[in-house]
């Protein structure tokens, strides 16, 4: 069995004295393990980082084995992304993200948003948008997805603010305003009138509100602390843009 696609690495672990087995997230095959023999050599040590993008080809004699990958490099980002601590703990962070996938369970709207995170992971702004979007989509992808559309309790779609810790929907200015500090704040970024570009405060309300749902739903139901590397990376970029904004 064998078959080719593009990926970004997300991790690599040494396995016997010269290979390693690799991470990707594959645009058409999910997130998919395979062996590179010699891949502990300089030539493929440099290519085999995480954030690096790559064209793989899996051969396995069955499909349940891990196999073996031949990889040719695409695109090469892991240089840029290890120069600040953002980039270094952003990847880490996006990578863990995608780890709570199921293996070999193809997710391209979670490879595409990966894509476009890449790029951007080290602005403060734009960077920490859409690791915001990014987690949304992962709480869609893993059945947990917000309604932010409408008012949950009068349905209108306009001026919505708030987000019922409960339900997950969202809550108009005036049907929250009485409950507010039981609410969470609904960044306009994420309600559609933002643009790209938020501020520091709207960047934060966006991260506390991915991070409330992705506790209650995802990591404490298997065990698990939230990642050190995603606080590391919010207070990071949560920092310079706030410098930012000063510097305007």
């Amino acid at each position: 069995m064998h078959w080719t696609d593009e990926g970004i690495i997300i991790g690599t672990r040494r396995h016997g004295e010269t290979s390693l087995i690799v991470e990707l997230m594959t645009r058409g095959h999910g997130r998919h393990l395979g062996l590179v023999r010699g891949g502990r050599s300089r030539r493929l040590s440099a290519i085999l980082q995480p954030g690096n993008g790559v064209t793989a080809t899996w051969r396995a004699r069955l499909d349940e084995h891990l196999g073996n990958y031949t990889i040719e490099p695409l695109a090469e980002r892991a240089a840029r992304l290890i120069e600040g601590a953002a980039g270094l703990y952003g990847m880490q962070a996006v990578a863990g993200l995608v780890r709570l996938l199921p293996e070999r369970d193809p997710h391209p709207q979670i490879y595409a948003g990966l894509l476009a995170v890449l790029d951007w992971l080290d602005d403060p702004v734009i960077g920490g948008a859409l690791v915001v979007r990014l987690e949304m989509r992962m709480l869609d992808e893993l059945g947990f997805g917000l309604d932010l559309e409408r008012c949950a309790s009068t349905g209108e779609t306009g001026d919505l603010a708030y987000v019922s810790p409960k339900s997950g929907r969202a809550v108009g200015r005036a049907a929250g305003a009485p409950y507010r500090e039981r609410l969470l704040a609904l960044p306009e970024f994420l309600r559609g009138g933002g643009g790209l570009k938020p501020d520091a405060g709207d960047i934060a309300a966006g991260f506390r509100l991915t991070g409330y749902f992705l506790d209650r739903h995802v990591y404490e139901p298997r065990g698990l602390p939230p990642p050190d590397a995603r606080a590391q990376y919010v207070a990071l970029i949560s920092r310079a843009a706030m410098r930012a904004e000063a510097a305007e």
